[in-house]
């Protein structure tokens, strides 16, 4: 079953500095080469490297760094057919300051055009599998068909019915009630620390048993940062520590931890392994520098935690 991953794939240029400067500030950064990443791009390419059928599609102009960024996908094992294109839309960028262990990330703003997808998208996307993506890719979707048009929140109500399972990447922007029909029937929702406390002005999982019931959500993960991860499926709650790491860099763990996830769930893994191991991954992850760092096979991944897991 093929995977799809809607959502950015982006140039990331990286500085680092001693210090995020204040207002009316000023500071000096260094610069480092280069990067492609993009947060969704980043966990399909995780996803692809650990051997999982996977397909990306994201909205470009058609500039030579959009071709550079396709081909880099294509490169790592990641299908572009049913990539979207307008010429009048920025460039895709971000800013990344790496600035004592933690990052600060600027995104070039590219607008809030829709995105169409073609009859062919559809047709593919209309089957099992997963979907992974974010609320702001998902509320730019579109479809005509049959003379109609299919979009947002109805067109994921209609891809559930082809079983297609959908798993967001909500980050630190979290959710509103206003974002409730697309969460519907959602196979996983993940936050991080940021984003969960923005959802649900809280921090304990086990108080949303009921929101979850009621948008028929199978699983929500919290994301702990150097703490590992914790998954609620309504009822009962999981737990996965951190594991020891020195930190170089923590751009793309998330997206390493939503991709491995994903591919664990496709291989119809228990989640309280699938869990395990996508803590494993993005705690790997940040110990090596660049948004790709997850990048691994899974006997890579094995080894590695087997290593720091004896060490400790």
């Amino acid at each position: 079953m093929t995977a799809f991953f809607i959502g950015d794939v982006a140039l990331d240029e990286y500085y680092t500095a001693e210090r995020w400067p204040g207002r009316a500030d000023k500071g000096m950064v260094t610069e480092l080469p280069a990067e492609i990443g993009g947060s969704i791009a980043n966990a399909a390419v995780v996803h692809a490297a650990l051997g999982g059928e996977t397909e990306f599609i994201s909205l470009l102009n058609d500039s030579p760094l959009s071709r550079r960024l396709l081909a880099d996908l294509r490169a790592n094992g990641v299908g572009v057919t049913h990539m979207l294109t307008d010429p009048a839309i920025a460039e895709s960028r971000n800013l990344i300051f790496l600035v004592d262990g933690e990052h600060i990330v600027l995104t070039v703003e590219m607008g809030e055009q829709p995105m169409w997808l073609s009859q062919a998208a559809l047709a593919a996307l209309r089957g099992p599998g997963y979907l992974y993506t974010t609320l702001y890719r998902a509320r730019r979707l579109h479809c005509r068909l049959d003379g109609t048009v299919l979009a947002q929140a109805d067109l994921f109500s209609d891809l559930r019915t082809f079983g297609r399972r959908t798993i967001f990447d909500l980050d630190v922007g979290g959710c509103s009630e206003t974002d409730l029909p697309y969460l519907v029937g959602a196979e996983v929702v993940i936050f991080n620390q940021v984003g969960f406390r923005a959802a649900f002005g809280h921090d304990d999982l086990s108080r949303i048993g009921d929101w979850m019931r009621a948008s028929g959500i199978s699983w929500v993960v919290r994301t702990l940062a150097a703490d590992g991860a914790e998954a609620s499926d309504g009822q009962s709650i999981l737990r996965t520590p951190g594991m020891p790491v020195e930190v170089v860099d923590v751009t793309g763990a998330g997206d390493t931890f939503g991709g491995t996830l994903t591919w664990c769930l496709s291989q119809r893994w228990a989640f309280e392994d699938a869990l395990g191991l996508a803590v494993a991954a993005a705690s790997r992850s940040v110990t090596i520098h660049g948004p790709r760092g997850g990048k691994a096979a899974l006997e890579e991944v094995y080894r590695w935690r087997d290593v720091v897991a004896g060490s400790a």
